[in-house]
């Protein structure tokens, strides 16, 4: 199996175990958060050691082995992206595998299993899809409960209208869907948060930068990542101009 191939096959598998999960009724809230996240996490850890095992390996749910800087290919996973949205049951939530290959976001999959008919939506990098061209009024998706500060002010100057959003997965796949227009975040993030959706987002033709135009660079020793711009290349310059205005 390629690796594209078992990165969209690990993100289905993982998103269909968390609807049984969540569907079996034994769980509810941040219990059900907590057996997801433990649920998917054992699962997307074994099959990737068992499968890719001279890779390196790196996941939100478990204890980081700094064995991962020895590897130029590292696998970086968040089995639940929006732990909080998938206990509360609603379907902006997401299923990262992501590879790195020496620092570089190099393919991934999204998984979106609560968006769409049976087991929702996977997005690959290796399967790009046109995005639809964007609207006059741009639109860019922020946090539902902590919308960063400087995406506002960015929204308010371009006059962009706000849409809520749980993770930050469903949030870059929805710029990739056509669904809106730009991604700013500046609340803090961590490497798997932004790896599968990255390679899914440039192999869509997208822009993806940490917010001062630099690229993002994964497999570090410090997995912190505070900031992520994604949108259409035709908007990068004027988001990242119009950002480094703010006062």
């Amino acid at each position: 199996m390629s690796d594209a191939d078992l990165a969209a096959h690990l993100a289905d598998m993982a998103g269909r175990l968390l609807i049984t999960v969540r569907d079996s009724g034994v769980f509810a809230g941040k219990a059900l958060g907590s057996a997801g996240d433990a649920t998917a996490n054992q699962f997307l850890c074994h099959a990737l050691r068992e499968t890719r095992p001279e890779d390196g390996l790196l996941s939100e749910e478990e204890k980081d082995s700094f064995a991962r800087l020895e590897h130029s290919r590292v696998w970086i996973v968040d089995p639940v992206d929006g732990t909080r949205e998938y206990g509360e049951c609603r379907a902006d939530w997401a299923v990262h595998v992501g590879l790195a290959i020496d620092g570089v976001a190099a393919l991934g999959a999204v998984a979106l299993p609560g968006m769409g008919p049976g087991a929702g939506l996977v997005l690959r990098s290796d399967a790009p899809g046109v995005v639809p061209p964007a609207p006059d009024r741009l639109r860019m998706v922020v946090s539902r409960t902590r919308p960063a500060r400087e995406a506002v002010a960015v929204a308010e100057k371009l006059d962009a209208e706000l849409i809520p959003m749980g993770s930050a997965g469903a949030k870059a796949m929805a710029v990739v869907l056509g669904q809106a227009d730009i991604y700013l975040h500046t609340g803090g993030q961590y490497e798997w948060d932004s790896c599968a959706p990255v390679a899914v987002a440039l192999a869509h033709g997208l822009h993806a930068s940490r917010v001062d135009g630099s690229p993002l660079v994964y497999n570090q020793r410090d997995t912190y990542m505070p900031d992520l711009l994604i949108c259409r290349k035709a908007h990068a310059d004027l988001v990242l101009a119009t950002l480094a205005g703010l006062d």
